[in-house]
């Protein structure tokens, strides 16, 4: 439809590695299209994805993933075939040096990477210096392809999305919700010779009764048109920064020890006193003190996620005032823990 058409033009003049995009329901459709792509691409069956990473919930991102998953304690899902799970290489992740044994083991398999570029449902990690480039290194030398998962971080932490700001441009992008508006919608693209291999252009099937449905590309378009405007993610940054230092003060002044991870408009405060650089560092955050917290937040007027590892965002709709009293209702909440 015309409306796809423009939705398409709206984000390949935003995001760096898109030359093609395919419009889908969900960030889940993205990412399980985006793997079947790579798988056909490339003409190999393993997929590498990073531990506390979520993808949606396709089996064969179901394992070792973050978001729920990490919430429930859950492994692996009942339901995901061993032959699946076999196919899929998890990886920690912010540590390159194990990603290179990996592709030294098993590298004329594997078709493709997929990562949160800024993980964000472990609670938010940023990458170190260097760790996305070192990413796109070895997969390029290797014949695989690098696909960000931009779900969260697309269009949020900079038009261009994280690709932007770290200026490293994977394969191919999935993008979620934030694309309609925050109606059912997601979308990938990337390399023109990848995309045309999705039919009918190419044999690799991808179809969706509602995908690229007008509310959605109209709701979309109004957004991303918002979002040209350079001084929204100036007021983002500004608004976050003074929000999580607010809480940090808070929190030091109480005497409970947190670490905040932020990336412009995304954050996490993790109740744990190391930093938080990966799965295992961000497990040993304490739950149960998170859980009083966000029950005391909640007695304060303010609505956090229930779990620890769910990152937080800041939007263009949070005034000066909201962020004045959401720290205040942490400096109350933080006193009674």
């Amino acid at each position: 439809t015309e409306l796809e058409i423009e939705m398409a033009e709206e984000i390949i003049a935003a995001v760096p590695s898109v030359e093609m995009v395919r419009m889908v329901n969900s960030g889940t459709e993205a990412t399980m299209s985006a793997l079947r792509l790579a798988r056909g691409f490339t003409g190999r069956d393993k997929i590498v994805k990073f531990e506390g990473c979520y993808h949606g919930h396709g089996d064969s991102l179901l394992v070792k993933a973050g978001s729920g998953v990490a919430t429930l304690g859950l492994p692996d899902s009942p339901g995901v075939t061993a032959a699946v799970a076999g196919n899929t290489i998890t990886a920690p992740f912010n540590d390159a040096p194990a990603l290179e044994r990996i592709f030294d083991e098993h590298g004329a398999d594997i078709a493709a990477v997929i990562v949160e570029p800024v993980v964000g449902n472990m609670g938010c990690v940023p990458p170190r210096d260097g760790y996305l480039q070192s990413m796109r290194e070895v997969t390029r030398r290797h014949g695989a392809l690098l696909i960000f998962d931009e779900v969260m971080t697309g269009f949020r932490l900079a038009r261009g999305g994280a690709q932007e700001l770290y200026n490293v441009t994977p394969d191919l992008t999935t993008l979620g919700k934030i694309i309609g508006g925050g109606l059912p919608v997601g979308a990938y693209g990337g390399r023109r010779d990848i995309m045309e291999q999705i039919a009918p252009a190419g044999p690799v099937y991808q179809a969706g009764t509602l995908s690229g449905n007008p509310l959605a590309m109209t709701a979309g378009l109004v957004t991303l048109r918002r979002l040209r405007d350079p001084s929204v993610y100036e007021r983002l940054e500004q608004s976050a920064a003074r929000l999580c230092e607010g809480v940090a003060e808070a929190a030091r002044e109480a005497g409970v020890p947190v670490v905040t991870n932020r990336v412009g408009s995304m954050f996490t405060t993790f109740f744990t006193g190391a930093p938080v650089i990966d799965w295992p560092s961000a497990a040993k955050s304490d739950r149960e003190r998170y859980g009083k917290f966000f029950h005391a937040m909640l007695e304060g007027g303010v609505y956090l996620a229930p779990s620890q590892f769910e990152a937080a965002f800041i939007g263009v709709a949070h005034t000066d005032d909201h962020i004045e009293r959401t720290v205040e209702a942490a400096r109350r909440a933080f006193e009674l823990l």
